[in-house]
């Protein structure tokens, strides 16, 4: 008979290094939906092709397909396709694609060396997304990804890839190492042999060791990593394979595909001036080469974590066309607008908007979806220059004030397989709290809303009335599963407190949320309208 740790190894040589162990986490990763990429190309000057028909998009290490999901119920003209190695990851995927009744979305359970012989699968995608996934696999995988996609991306395709980067993480790599030693030196669960590895390193501390003292910022991280999903912990920290790149080394592997780099999909980082100091952009400037430009940014930013967008031949609006394209975009409102003073902020720290420039455009929105436009013929922009208005909607954009959506055309059929999936969603909040994200058709992405919000919204489409009622509903599900609410750091015992916080969290959220996911369309309601303001805005564009 095989010792326990020889069995464990010969049991896990499919994972090749790869934690498997536990379930990756079900989140959603707005810079992967397609109208968002659009806009961050559209912001690069870059004319792409996101909002035409017959799209293909393939996602590679889908995890738990959640974010694959909710974009196919989004995006029901594009054809999806996502693979993962983990069968667990694949049976919920295909799971909760029959729940929601979608027929756009095929999960393969496959691994990098054998995914291209899958069969069915297009010849050519017009998107090929993968999240989380390069730093974290070996470097035969690694070429296995760039081999793919040079096979299989479309010319004028694009390519979403985030990755670990330096300098960011260069202090942070004795960390890592001290972790997963420790961590392999265990026999039990992976959960277990985690918390182990993380005392250990808090046993260092205590101590005294000149690590810490050289480096203070690591402990931060380390209380930061105490805090955090053991789940999500696993998957990032423990893997046998992560690699912090260079950007030049990714731009590398992925110019043998002809791939170019085109932007980052976070449109903040579009604008030079809330990124660096007007010394730093002297300095960007002056280097020619795009890519020892981006390692520069890299180097003034100490960046961390990188998402970027890449293209397949670029084809460069004129200065016309560009305008054009800017008209035509439609935007909604993503977040609740009262009254007062707008504070933006990213890596400079605030950014300084005057409410003339923002305050037009939000309450406009408000009143539904319109193009640009539709925003500058209502006079939303003032007297403002092209170039002050692209600004204003890029930085909107980017704080997720705003969001840019879908064409109108197509817009009764997204409502419908958004309703199903997101009622699937939310009848998972009747059991728990793991899926956090509805889909809205307006944007074709995700919106968060958590388990109260979610139980509200089941209330609301079985008929009870008001707020007070969804209360109710919600505390009918909660207190017989034991679940307590806590206020003030203190756990509440008694129903009616627990009821009484129930209520209040319900008239806030009628009050605040309600509106804004009507707005985008997350309605669980048969008869609700579409998107309020949709037909005007159809108009105007």
């Amino acid at each position: 008979m095989l010792p326990n740790t020889q069995k464990r190894c010969r049991m896990s040589d499919w994972t090749a290094g790869y934690v498997a162990e536990l379930d990756y986490t079900h989140d959603f990763f707005q810079e992967m939906t397609p109208a968002r990429m659009g806009f961050s190309a559209l912001s690069r000057g870059h004319r792409h092709g996101m909002a035409g028909k017959g799209l293909t998009y393939c996602e590679l290490g889908c995890g738990q397909g959640f974010t694959a999901n909710l974009l196919a119920a989004a995006n029901p003209h594009i054809d999806f396709h996502a693979m993962d190695f983990i069968p667990a990851h694949i049976a919920g995927a295909n799971r909760l694609a029959g729940d929601a009744d979608l027929d756009n979305v095929t999960f393969y359970e496959r691994s990098f060396e054998d995914f291209d012989q899958a069969p069915g699968l297009p010849q050519g995608f017009d998107i090929i997304a993968l999240h989380g996934v390069y730093s974290w696999v070996s470097r035969e995988n690694q070429q296995r990804i760039a081999d793919f996609i040079s096979r299989r991306l479309k010319p004028g395709g694009l390519v979403y890839i985030s990755y670990n980067t330096q300098p960011g993480w260069a202090a942070s790599m004795p960390l890592r190492r001290i972790l997963t030693d420790r961590a392999a030196l265990g026999t039990g669960p992976l959960e277990q042999r985690i918390e182990d590895a993380l005392e250990f390193v808090e046993s260092l501390k205590r101590a005294g060791a000149g690590y810490f003292a050289s480096n203070p910022a690591q402990l931060t991280r380390l209380s930061e990593m105490k805090s955090m999903s053991r789940h999500y912990l696993a998957h990032e920290f423990f893997n046998k394979d992560w690699t912090p790149f260079h950007f030049a080394d990714v731009a590398a592997d992925l110019s043998e595909a002809k791939l170019t780099f085109l932007g980052a999909t976070n449109p903040l980082d579009h604008v030079d001036d809330v990124c660096l100091t007007g010394a730093q952009i002297a300095l960007v400037q002056a280097e020619s080469d795009p890519v020892r430009r981006e390692g520069l940014r890299d180097i003034l930013l100490n960046e961390q974590f990188r998402a970027d967008l890449f293209v397949r031949g670029r084809l460069p609006y004129t200065q016309r066309g560009a305008v054009a394209a800017w008209f035509e975009t439609p935007f909604a409102l993503a977040r609740h607008y009262g009254t007062g003073p707008l504070k933006l902020s990213w890596r400079q720290g605030e950014i300084p908007l005057e409410a003339h420039q923002y305050e037009p455009v939000l309450t406009l929105l408000a009143a539904g979806p319109a193009t640009v436009r539709s925003m500058l013929e209502q006079g939303a922009f003032g007297a403002m220059e092209w170039q002050e208005i692209t600004r204003v909607l890029t930085l909107l954009t980017g704080a997720g004030h705003i969001a840019p959506c879908l064409p109108l055309e197509g817009l009764a059929d997204r409502v419908a397989t958004c309703r199903a999936f997101n009622l699937a969603v939310c009848k998972t909040s009747e059991e728990c709290e793991r899926l956090a994200f509805l889909a809205s058709p307006l944007t074709g992405g995700g919106v968060a809303v958590d388990r109260m919000e979610q139980l509200f919204l089941l209330a609301r489409s079985e008929g009870r009335a008001g707020p007070n009622g969804w209360a109710e509903f919600a505390w009918q599900i909660l207190e017989p599963q034991g679940q307590r609410l806590e206020q003030d750091g203190r756990v509440l015992t008694l129903p009616e407190e627990n009821l009484a916080v129930l209520k209040a969290r319900a008239h806030a959220f009628a009050a605040r949320r309600l509106a804004i996911l009507d707005g985008l369309g997350i309605s669980l309601l048969d008869d609700a309208p579409s998107v309020p303001g949709a037909q005007q805005a159809g108009a105007a564009a």
